[in-house]
């Protein structure tokens, strides 16, 4: 079963990530160009998903704004768990004082509203693609360094990290070459379900108006600029982006849920 839902969740995150990055490069048309004559206009074979309030393609808009979200998210999801990683790994190191010094500022990070504290920081910047990365990446690797430190920590107790000791080998050294490959697999599923979370945070900042500028296409402005014509009767500005949304969250939700319990039993005895 594992391997027919990673399968069918790499079909559909392949299809979706060649959407994105494809057509907007062998579209007739470009994101922006503007036909004021085709205004409005429902889904046909000319304009697969409609057209917007200024006669612009949504075919190739919602293509662009997946690309735009994708490269945040995957940007803000390495971010996040490269943060993460160091984190948990130096607290099962060091132990004692530093230990709980990093674990009560986790907690107190994890503790903060993520989307409320994604706002304050973006309120300073908005529209900065910057600031918004930073608000993702600051607030999404308390989790990763939580499973990083528990691994790390059940490794670190293993005979062989007493015997490197012995051997008089370094905690650094411990870390590069014992804690941090023993976490990398449970590392690797986080970063990977860390992506729609990221698509999310960008998508609601960018609809709230404090993500990306209106011009600039995302998922998150599109389905904002959707708000108005969904009113008037445009249900497909509506409907494309946040389908492109769904079935992303969906793919990439299924992959790291299939990767996770195949990946669980082995985060060990990949060290050994």
């Amino acid at each position: 079963m594992p391997d027919r839902v990673i399968r069918a969740a790499g079909i559909a995150l392949a299809i979706v990530v060649a959407y994105a990055v494809v057509v907007p490069m062998i579209a007739p048309v470009t994101w922006q160009e503007v036909s004021l004559g085709d205004a409005r206009r429902g889904p046909s074979l000319l304009h697969w998903f409609g057209t917007d309030n200024a006669g612009r393609d949504l075919f190739v808009r919602v293509a662009l704004g997946l690309r735009v979200s994708l490269l945040i998210a995957v940007v803000c999801a390495v971010v996040s768990t490269v943060l993460g990683v160091l984190i948990g790994t130096i607290a099962a190191a060091a132990r004692g004082v530093t230990d709980g010094v990093l674990m009560r500022f986790t907690d107190a990070t994890n503790a903060l509203p993520h989307l409320l504290l994604g706002i304050v920081i973006v309120a300073f910047f908005p529209g900065n693609l910057l600031a918004i990365i930073a608000s993702i990446s600051l607030t999404h690797w308390p989790q990763v360094a939580r499973i990083v430190r528990s691994v790390a920590l059940t490794t670190h107790s293993i005979e062989f990290v007493d015997a490197a000791y012995l051997a008089g080998a370094s905690r650094w050294f411990v870390v590069a070459r014992h804690l941090i490959p023993a976490a990398a697999g449970q590392a690797s599923v986080a970063l990977v379900l860390l992506l729609p979370h990221a698509i999310w945070h960008e998508s609601t900042l960018s609809f709230l108006g404090l993500g990306l500028a209106p011009d600039r296409a995302s998922l998150g402005t599109l389905l904002a600029i959707s708000r108005g014509e969904v009113l008037i009767g445009g249900w497909w500005t509506l409907a494309f982006p946040a389908l492109a949304l769904v079935v992303t969250t969906l793919a990439v939700s299924g992959l790291a849920g299939a990767l996770q319990r195949r990946v669980a039993p082995q985060s060990l005895a990949r060290v050994a």
